[in-house]
């Protein structure tokens, strides 16, 4: 299935910003989930984390496509439609966070009750 905007919501040649939330990263916060932008590659926190990064992401740019940066998931999310997506490109790897970072994460940023944290 496309959309009239996948040519602008997909760069299957850009890598992703890094292992973990940017915005999280450079505040020494925490997330719970991660997703990546198909556009642009900046990887944000879900709408479950605390910081909402990835759809914050979304607002501020524009770019409507974010794809889970959970190890062995490789489902889009596409905000523009508010639904599911299931098809799209490969994009540049790596299509996950290290497997050995946990989730939520990073390791030694996650407050022992971050249970209560999570947004619904």
């Amino acid at each position: 299935m496309s959309d009239v905007h996948d040519d602008q919501a997909f760069d299957p040649s850009v890598p992703p910003s890094g292992a973990g939330c940017v915005e999280c990263d450079a505040a020494g916060g925490w997330w719970f989930h991660l997703r990546r932008c198909a556009a642009c590659g900046h990887v944000g926190c879900c709408d479950s984390s605390p910081g909402q990064h990835a759809t914050a992401h979304f607002r501020a740019s524009g770019h409507p496509v974010v794809q889970s940066y959970e190890p062995g998931e490789d489902w889009f999310w596409d905000y523009a439609a508010d639904r599911l997506r299931e098809d799209g490109p490969a994009l540049a790897p790596p299509a996950g966070h290290p497997a050995d970072q946990p989730s939520p994460g990073p390791a030694g940023r996650v407050p022992a009750d971050w249970a209560r944290s999570l947004r619904g």
